[in-house]
């Protein structure tokens, strides 16, 4: 199989790869640029295990700019989401980490304020199974409110 070079940006610089034709955006992140925080979960994009934040909806990167939990927060900085996670004790095995806090960043970048409810329904595409949500709720809520007081 021939592979492609494709170009884009990763995590805000310039990327060049070349992949096999079909190859899922989640193995070369893995396995060509070992980004190894995207991970694996159901294998389909349903448990939100390997969520990235690609600008716009186009199912290819090439050209496109991908960011990826590596990419989130800036200079050795936490992103305020990540500290959020941390002060709220939103987490416990790990897994699902990345992925919630990829949405939650796209989430909060509109600057509009959710109700609780509408947070959980925006959240609702990732499983886990060690925390029982609320304590990730309660992380991206409170970094919302920050963001709309600044």
């Amino acid at each position: 199989m021939e592979k492609m070079k494709i170009s884009f940006t990763l995590n805000g610089k310039p990327c060049q790869v070349e992949v096999k034709p079909h190859q899922r955006l989640l193995d070369m992140l893995r396995d060509d640029l070992r980004l190894t925080g995207t991970k694996e979960g159901c294998g389909e994009g349903e448990c939100g295990a390997c969520t990235v934040i690609i600008d716009g909806e186009a199912p290819a990167v090439d050209g496109r700019n991908v960011v990826t939990i590596e990419g989130v927060g800036c200079d050795g900085k936490l992103d305020p989401v990540q500290e959020a996670v941390l002060e709220n004790h939103a987490l416990q095995c790990g897994f699902c980490t990345p992925g919630f806090i990829m949405t939650a960043v796209e989430i909060l970048e509109s600057g509009k304020r959710y109700s609780r409810e509408e947070l959980r329904k925006l959240l609702s595409g990732h499983l886990c199974r060690c925390t029982g949500y609320e304590n990730i709720l309660n992380a991206v809520e409170k970094t919302m409110e920050k963001r709309l007081e600044e």
